[in-house]
C-alpha cells in the first residue's frame, strides 16, 4: 500500500519508518523543499532522528499532490496549531473513500476544537466516516527503533478504526481500536499538561510521591472533562488515558516533562523551549484546556496552576504549594 505521512517531525518520521518496515510504500511530506532535500541526501531525518536511516521504500517530498494521490491511507502528523491549515491545503487531493488518520494530539487555540472537530470542520461531510485518530503511549525514538509499542486507533465506526489498526499492527507494534474518539483525543492531549506538572515537581526535587499524586489526580481531572464532553470513562483507564499519561509523566524522552523539569530548576520558559528545539504540545494545551474547563464548568486545579505557571509567570514553588495545600475532600468527589 502507498501511505502518505503528512509531517516529518520526530513522530511523523517514526511512523514512516514503522510503516516502511511493515512493507508499505511510504511518502513522507514536509512543506520545506530545503528540508526535503536534506533528508533525501542524507536518507534520514537529520534534525530529529539522525540515527535511523530511511529504507528504500520511504520517499520524501514537498509536494502534497505527489504524497497523497493514489495513497491507501493518509496520516496527518503536524502540530495541532497548524493542523487546520495543512488539512485545508491537502483537501483538494484527498479521496473521500480513503481512511484519514490524525496522529497529532492537542486542542486548537481559540476555537477549543479537538483535532477531530478541526478535521470535521475543514473537510466535507463525505470524508467524516473515514476519519481516524491515533493515541496511546508511543515515543517517536522507540517506535523508530522498532521497540515494543502499543497504541489505539479511534473512529466513529469500529470497522474503520479496525482497518487502520490493521495497517499499523506489525512486528512488535500492537494496535487496538475503539469507537471513543473523544476519550482517545482528550486523553492524548491533556496528559501533556499533567506531564509538565510532574516535570516541575521533579525539577524542584519533590520526589516520587509527589509525581504519583499529580499523575493520579491529573487522570481524575482529565476524566472529569472528557466524560463531560461525551467520553466513555473506561477509555481513561486504557492506552489513551492511563497508558499515555504514565509514559509522558515519567520518562526523560517526554518533551513536556522536560519543559516542566526545566521550569522547576529555575529556567525561564523561553530558554526551556529554545533548548528543547521541538514543539511541546502541553504548553499550548494548558491554555486551551483551562478555557475548556471554564466553558464546561469542570474544576481542573492542576491545569489551572499550569496555566498560571506558563502564562502568568507564577513561581513554580507557589504553584506546587497551592496544589498540595488545597482543601482536602473525599477522593471520589468530582473536584
Amino acid at each position: 500500500m502507498k501511505i502518505a505521512v503528512m509531517g516529518s517531525g520526530s513522530w511523523g518520521t517514526a511512523i514512516a519508518l514503522h510503516l516502511a518496515r511493515a512493507g508499505h510504500n511510504v511518502w513522507l511530506w514536509n512543506r520545506s523543499e530545503d528540508k526535503v532535500a536534506q533528508m533525501d541526501a542524507a536518507r534520514c531525518n537529520v534534525q530529529y532522528l539522525p540515527d535511523f536511516p530511511f529504507p528504500d521504500n520511504i520517499q520524501v517530498t514537498s509536494s502534497m499532490e505527489k504524497a497523497i494521490v493514489d495513497a491507501g491511507l493518509v496520516i496527518f502528523v503536524v502540530p495541532s496549531q497548524v493542523m487546520r491549515t495543512v488539512v485545508q491545503a491537502a483537501s483538494v487531493f484527498l479521496n473521500p473513500e480513503v481512511p484519514i488518520c490524525c496522529a497529532s494530539k492537542g486542542v486548537e487555540a481559540g476555537t477549543l476544537m479537538t483535532m477531530e472537530e478541526v478535521l470535521r470542520d475543514v473537510l466535507p461531510v463525505h470524508f467524516h466516516a473515514h476519519l481516524t485518530f491515533l493515541a496511546g503511549p508511543s515515543f517517536a525514538k522507540e517506535v523508530a527503533g522498532g521497540l515494543p509499542t502499543t497504541i489505539v486507533t479511534a473512529a466513529r465506526f469500529s470497522h474503520v478504526a479496525d482497518t487502520v489498526a490493521e495497517v499499523f499492527h506489525h512486528g512488535m507494534f500492537r494496535a487496538y481500536y475503539t469507537d471513543d474518539i473523544v476519550g482517545a483525543e482528550l486523553g492524548g492531549a491533556l496528559k501533556n499538561v499533567i506531564a509538565i506538572a510532574c516535570g516541575a515537581a521533579e525539577g524542584c526535587g519533590l520526589g516520587y510521591n509527589a509525581r504519583a499524586g499529580l499523575m493520579t489526580r491529573g487522570l481524575a481531572e482529565i476524566t472529569r472533562l472528557a466524560v463531560k464532553l461525551g467520553a466513555n470513562p473506561l477509555t481513561m483507564s486504557g492506552l489513551a488515558g492511563m497508558g499515555d499519561l504514565v509514559l509522558t509523566c515519567t520518562a526523560s524522552l517526554s518533551r513536556n516533562q522536560r519543559v516542566g523539569k526545566g521550569l522547576g530548576q529555575g529556567k525561564k520558559l523561553k530558554q526551556v523551549l529554545d533548548d528543547l528545539g521541538q514543539v511541546a504540545e502541553g504548553v499550548y494545551t494548558a491554555k486551551s484546556a483551562r478555557e475548556l474547563a471554564i466553558r464546561e464548568g469542570v474544576e481542573m486545579p492542576i491545569v489551572e496552576q499550569m496555566y498560571q505557571m506558563l502564562y502568568e509567570d507564577k513561581a513554580v514553588e507557589d504553584v506546587l504549594r497551592d496544589l498540595f495545600s488545597r482543601e482536602r475532600r473525599a477522593e471520589r468527589d468530582r473536584n
